[in-house]
C-alpha cells in the first residue's frame, strides 16, 4: 500500500523517545494512523502539532502492517488555537471525537467539507458555528443521523419546534407544547445553511448533538466518552 495525502492532525502518541503514531483527518482516506521515525527534534515540534495541515506520504510492504508516514508541515494551523482557551477546549473535543468515532481509512466525501471549515474559518468570529455544523453532520456521517423533516407526533412539515429525545425526530410547536422543557430546540439555523445563529441557538445544538452522540454512537458501541466534550456549551 502506498499513498499521499493532506489533512489535519488529530492525534500523537510517543512511541520511544524520538518517534510517534501519528493520527491524521485527510482528504480522500478519511482517518490513518502510522508511524513517524525519528521525527522529535527541535526543528520538528512546531510540525507535529494538534490542528496542523500536513501531508502525509504513506506507505506499507503489506496492507495488515501499520503505515509508515513521512509528513511534511503544509500549514500551521495549531497557531490559530493557541491564544483562546475555548479554541483549544473545542480543538480538542473535535480531535478526541474524531479519533474515537471515526473508522479508519474510509474516505469523508462531503463530509470533509465541515472539517476544512472549522479549521480554515477559526479566525472568524461565528468559528463556533461552524465547530456546531461539524457536530451535527457528524451524527449523520456516523449513520445515527437526525430525521427533522417531519413532525413525529403529526406528520406536518411547518411550524417545527422541537426535536424529541427519545426518537431525534422533530417535533411540530402544537404537539410539543406540552412537553416542551424535555424536548431539544429545532435547529433552524443549521437546516437553513445560516452561519450567524444566536448564542442561545448554538447553546441549544450543542446540547442536543453532545446527548445524541453519546446516546446514539458511543453507548450503543460500548466506547467512552471524551471528557473534554461534555458541557461544550458551557463556554458560549
Amino acid at each position: 500500500m502506498k499513498f499521499t495525502d493532506q489533512g489535519y492532525i488529530i492525534n500523537l502518541r510517543r512511541h520511544g523517545e524520538k518517534s510517534l503514531i501519528l493520527t491524521v483527518l485527510s482528504k480522500e482516506h478519511g482517518k490513518v494512523t502510522g508511524y513517524v521515525k525519528n521525527c522529535l527534534s527541535k526543528k520538528n515540534l512546531s510540525t507535529f502539532q494538534l490542528g496542523n495541515l500536513v501531508k502525509i506520504d504513506a506507505y506499507a510492504r503489506v496492507d495488515e502492517n501499520m503505515l509508515l508516514f513521512r509528513v511534511e508541515l503544509v500549514s500551521p494551523l495549531a497557531v490559530n488555537f493557541m491564544s483562546d482557551n475555548n479554541k483549544l477546549r473545542v480543538l480538542s473535543s473535535f480531535c478526541s471525537l474524531c479519533n474515537a468515532c471515526m473508522p479508519e481509512q474510509e474516505n469523508l466525501e462531503r463530509f470533509y467539507y465541515y472539517i476544512d471549515s472549522f479549521f480554515n474559518l477559526i479566525g472568524e468570529d461565528n468559528w463556533l458555528a461552524h465547530y456546531s455544523y461539524f457536530e451535527f453532520y457528524l451524527l449523520e456521517f456516523l449513520g445515527v443521523g437526525l430525521d427533522l423533516s417531519a413532525c413525529s407526533a403529526t406528520g406536518r412539515t411547518d411550524n417545527l419546534a422541537y426535536v424529541s429525545p427519545k426518537t431525534g425526530r422533530a417535533v411540530c410547536a402544537e404537539a410539543g407544547e406540552p412537553y416542551k422543557d424535555r424536548l431539544f430546540k429545532f435547529p433552524h439555523f443549521i437546516l437553513n445553511q445560516e452561519y450567524s445563529p444566536s448564542k442561545e441557538e448554538l447553546r441549544d445544538l450543542l446540547k442536543m448533538t453532545e446527548f445524541f452522540l453519546y446516546k446514539n454512537f458511543f453507548a450503543t458501541h460500548g466506547l467512552k466518552f471524551p471528557k473534554c466534550r461534555v458541557n461544550l456549551a458551557e463556554i458560549i
